[in-house]
């Protein structure tokens, strides 16, 4: 996830961009701006709007109804961009990518106790423990917290599980007891996945769900 400090940022490029754009303005039987300039303008906001809300989003629908270099077609794109940052900045956008993350990670979860029931221990294993490290990672975006680290050749590589956990305590997201517990479910997971299936049993699973369940309802 994008912490709100890069979203801000990249808003506020694309503000100036599009304000640049509009030093081009003239008038000829109505108010222009460059073609090019104004076209381009354009594909970058629409593509910032897709990623971030995806195109059935109704910024997304309002801008690519509108063509053409009339003037009104950036203003319109500046004032999308200043609306979304007012949403960012008072935290209402991670309040709904949250929501929509929620469902999803219940979803899985569901599917988590249902192998559970059917005693597949192992499949539930993986499952459950993939719910709680993505919900780590996003924990990371939503804090600000970097979820990759460069290695000694310079590549970006991303960080793993146990770091981010580390890192979240860190910045007092939740308790050094609460992250023993996860260090334990992804050691759980981590077994499961590798194969070692006579790590654990389906009981340590059962409670694995039952915490990871509490842990993403609770520490968000």
């Amino acid at each position: 996830m994008t912490s709100s400090i890069e979203l801000l940022k990249r808003i506020n490029f694309l503000i100036k961009k599009g304000n640049d754009v509009l030093k081009t303005t003239y008038i000829d039987y109505g108010t222009y701006v460059d073609g090019g300039l104004a076209g381009g303008y354009r594909s970058a906001v629409l593509s910032f709007i897709s990623s971030l809300f995806g195109e059935s989003h109704p910024y997304f629908s309002q801008l690519s109804e509108m063509k053409g270099n009339q003037k009104y077609v950036t203003d319109t794109a500046i004032a999308i961009l200043k609306s979304i940052k007012e949403e960012v900045k008072n935290g209402w956008l991670f309040s709904y990518r949250q929501l929509i993350t929620a469902e999803v990670f219940s979803d899985f979860l569901e599917m988590g106790k249902y192998l559970l029931d059917e005693k597949y221990k192992d499949a539930a294993a993986v499952m459950i423990g993939s719910v709680l490290e993505e919900h780590i990672r996003q924990l990371c975006g939503t804090y600000s917290i970097d979820i990759t680290i460069t290695n000694s050749r310079g590549d970006i590589m991303p960080k793993k599980a146990d770091l981010m956990n580390s890192d979240l305590v860190k910045a007092s997201v939740y308790n050094a007891l609460q992250q023993k517990q996860v260090t334990a479910w992804l050691g759980l997971r981590n077994s499961a996945a590798h194969g070692k299936y006579s790590d654990y049993t389906i009981e340590e699973i059962k409670l694995m769900y039952q915490g990871v369940l509490n842990f993403v309802t609770q520490v968000s």
